[in-house]
């Protein structure tokens, strides 16, 4: 039986979504692409059940559906931490384990052992919800959707998060269950799509304009255009940036990380960590999911409990010496996964991006009117001037993003902490933010620390990396991963 959307509208407070018709027959597994906007997350949500349309009608969808998506994530987190019972335990709560997680979705639990390892979960099937890395979480989700052993599997940036072997793992799984299964993927990566994928849906500003072969999909004139696009607006973002640079002076150099070590009850992390970063360094962090990138990014930002017991002098300041939080804070601009997770305030769009000049999550100081025109100057540059006064959890999770990502730009800060910066952006938003990283790196503008999985994201002034390695079974003794410092 065939999906059939009829006229369907979807309006939010902040987006459209318009289907006039399109029809999936059973034989076809369709990719979601939208040149800007959101959406492909919309329709996922609309799918799923967790919004209702506004008009028009959905025919044919299978009793059994699995989902996946950023949404339904950031519900499971909450939902977590609503459970949290550290204050009464005489250990911290770490969450509900992998297994617990995916055992309650199980329509068979004799499958469960097969689902663990269909997505790589058995070795951390004990390991609570809350020590997952981003790329472990994504994987935990694809696993209570294939619990429900759906006929319709939706996808919304499957490959977020992954690494590059877990996103080679991805599609061959995909493939393999696209005999069984129909799927539906949303993306906004062009080239991010297995074999199986037969057809193309083309979002257009909410509208779908268009539907296409997987063959035409590769020479379709739109993707020229949006890079094109996005190239003249990051020039944009650059001046503005530029207008706005940093002025403090800081010794050399920036960071240093003497035989840096983290070490949990269970489990060390890394140890023997030396690190410096000097002035006009940009570098990447590298390495498979769960090997402590976020970890070791966290010990520099401040926000991990065991950088007190390193040893890290950061502009000149050792930490524990007496310094502030905000001494060191003031200079570093972070966007990441942990901090969008974290950022659950109903502020408005506007006072997220003013957050920025007092590293808070919420608004709670009087801006100058500087400081608010400046804000606005950035709304404007990622086209939100219209949402200023929308509520940050009414937003989709790409518009999200990119207020996050004002907000760490908007300080002028020294260091400039990138944590998978790209998850939940749009295509055209994707290409302004990487071509935008590029200039600010070329031109010094800040220093980048930087983290991605996606080779193609590699930004070219780059050229210093920090990478995790994995240790063969005979070299591990109590850590997985060596950390190696290289200069290319």
């Amino acid at each position: 039986m065939s999906i059939t959307f009829t006229q369907l509208h979807y309006q939010s407070a902040t987006t459209d979504l318009s289907i006039p018709e399109w029809q999936v027959q059973p034989n076809q597994h369709w990719a979601i692409f939208s040149s800007y906007g959101q959406a492909g997350t919309l329709l996922v949500d609309l799918i799923g059940g967790d919004l209702e349309p506004s008009s028009g009608s959905i025919h044919g969808l299978p009793e059994k559906l699995g989902v996946v998506s950023l949404a339904r994530q950031q519900a499971l987190l909450e939902a977590e931490i609503k459970k949290d019972d550290t204050d009464f335990l005489d250990r911290i709560d770490t969450g509900s384990t992998v297994e617990q997680l995916v055992r309650e979705c199980c329509e068979d639990a004799g499958e469960l052992e097969a689902i663990l390892q269909q997505v790589d979960l058995v070795a951390l099937r004990e390991r609570g919800f809350r020590m997952l890395s981003t790329g472990e979480t994504r994987r935990l989700m694809l696993a209570r959707a294939l619990a429900s052993k759906p006929a319709l599997l939706v996808l919304d940036e499957p490959y977020a998060g992954l690494d590059i072997q877990h996103q080679q793992d991805l599609s061959a799984l995909l493939n393999k269950l696209s005999t069984t299964v129909l799927l539906l993927l949303v993306t906004s990566r062009e080239d991010e799509l297995p074999d199986c994928i037969s057809h193309i849906a083309l979002f257009d500003g909410g509208k779908l304009s268009q539907t296409m072969s997987h063959e035409k999909w590769y020479h379709h004139p739109v993707l020229q255009q949006l890079k094109a696009q996005s190239a003249e607006r990051s020039e944009e973002v650059l001046a503005l940036i530029r207008q706005n640079r940093h002025q403090a002076a800081m010794p050399d150099p920036l960071v240093d990380l003497k035989n840096g070590k983290v070490e949990y009850i269970d489990k060390l992390i890394f140890e023997s960590v030396n690190w410096q970063i000097n002035h006009g360094e940009h570098w990447q962090v590298r390495g498979p999911n769960g090997c402590g990138k976020s970890t070791l990014l966290g010990l520099i930002f401040g926000d991990h409990p065991q950088c007190y017991s390193n040893d890290i002098t950061i502009f000149g300041m050792k930490r524990g010496s007496g310094e502030t939080v905000w001494d060191i804070k003031q200079h570093i601009g972070m966007v990441s996964s942990a901090l969008h997770l974290q950022y659950r305030v109903s502020c408005s769009a506007l006072d997220v991006v003013l957050s920025g000049f007092y590293d808070s999550i919420g608004l709670y100081q009087q801006p100058s009117q500087n400081e608010i025109e400046q804000a606005k100057a950035w709304l404007a540059i990622f086209h939100m001037s219209e949402l200023a006064s929308v509520s940050f959890r009414q937003l989709e999770y790409g518009q999200q993003r990119l207020l996050l990502i004002a907000r760490a730009l908007i300080k002028k800060p020294v260091l400039l902490i990138l944590d998978e910066p790209y998850q939940g952006l749009d295509f055209l938003n994707r290409k302004l933010v990487y071509n935008a990283l590029e200039m600010v790196a070329r031109e010094n503008l800040s220093q980048l620390l930087y983290v991605s999985h996606h080779v193609e994201d590699a930004l070219p002034s780059i050229t210093n990396f920090v990478e995790f390695v994995p240790l063969t079974d005979e070299e591990i003794d109590s850590v997985a991963y060596t950390v190696n410092i290289k200069h290319d």
